[in-house]
């Protein structure tokens, strides 16, 4: 029987950003800091046409996983040809093992200038394209869920893939089981480990553990050990920097909610990872 290495999964993370510098310098040392603390793998989503080829090579040089999508914050530029672009990458690399999911794709509805009728529409058309995509070359689907969980799956009832993960989860017991249903884990990070965000840990608490996630969004959503408020910054406290490093941490903030060890949370949250993206597995 294989063995394989007990390890965190840091599930969303965007080391490409520019945060991380241009020649990712700043990506490679904030992943050996998070390496020698325990993660073993992380999953660079691309977010548009642009940082395709980034993402897959930035994932190849650390030794981690990719997904490949177009993100909603980005449909607003984004032209059609991006998603037969994305189709046809999705093909290139379809023997590549660290090619993990479609994403990230989603809606938004929390950012005014997508909330207009045109462009609720056009992030539908996107993300239902993109949804398709993902069927084609059989992959899981990594969603960004911003006040729009239940469109988005409105659609997933349209158009089910094999599952995936939703990420940044922030939604109801009700959305959240209807996540679940359609083979979705759910993905939780910094803004979890916040003590005003109850209804947040009230969720980590009480779904079954084997449907948690752990993600950074690196640098976003920083944990609140990281986070500045604006008095502070006003102040000359700087924002803290968020990468994968954080991940332990947070996952024991997550087990110390649930009453558990950080081992057993550890343990499920990697066999969650593999279960929603079975390609990571294989990278043992």
């Amino acid at each position: 029987m294989a063995r394989y290495t007990a390890m965190w999964i840091d599930t969303h993370c965007h080391l490409d950003a520019p945060e991380f510098g241009a020649d990712h310098a700043l990506a490679v040392a904030a992943r050996e800091r998070a390496a020698a603390l325990g993660v073993g793998r992380c999953v660079i989503p691309a977010v548009q046409r642009g940082n395709f080829d980034t993402v897959r090579l930035l994932a190849h040089r650390l030794g981690d996983a990719y997904a490949l999508g177009i993100h909603p914050l980005c449909v607003p530029e984004a032209q059609e040809s991006d998603l037969d672009a994305l189709d046809a990458s999705l093909a290139a690399h379809r023997d590549d093992p660290r090619l993990v999911a479609v994403g990230e794709i989603g809606l938004d509805f929390f950012v005014p200038a997508l909330c207009t009728p045109e462009m609720r529409e056009r992030q539908a058309a996107f993300y239902r394209a993109q949804l398709r995509l993902a069927r084609k070359h059989h992959l899981p689907v990594i969603l960004h869920v911003r006040r729009s969980a239940d469109v988005l799956l409105k659609h997933l009832r349209e158009l089910p893939t094999g599952g995936g993960i939703a990420h940044a989860f922030n939604g109801s017991e009700q959305q959240a089981q209807a996540f679940l249903e359609h083979g979705f884990k759910l993905g939780f990070g910094g803004a979890v480990t916040f003590e005003p965000a109850r209804q947040l840990r009230r969720l980590a608490v009480g779904l079954p553990l084997d449907a948690l996630v752990l993600e950074t969004d690196s640098p976003d959503i920083p944990p609140q050990w990281l986070y500045a408020t604006a008095a502070e910054r006003a102040t000359g406290r700087a924002q803290g920097v968020n990468t994968p490093a954080e991940l332990p941490r947070i996952g024991g903030v997550v087990a110390g909610l649930r009453g558990i060890g950080a081992d057993e949370m550890q343990a499920a949250s990697q066999a969650n990872a593999w279960a929603a993206l079975p390609r990571l597995k294989a990278l043992g």
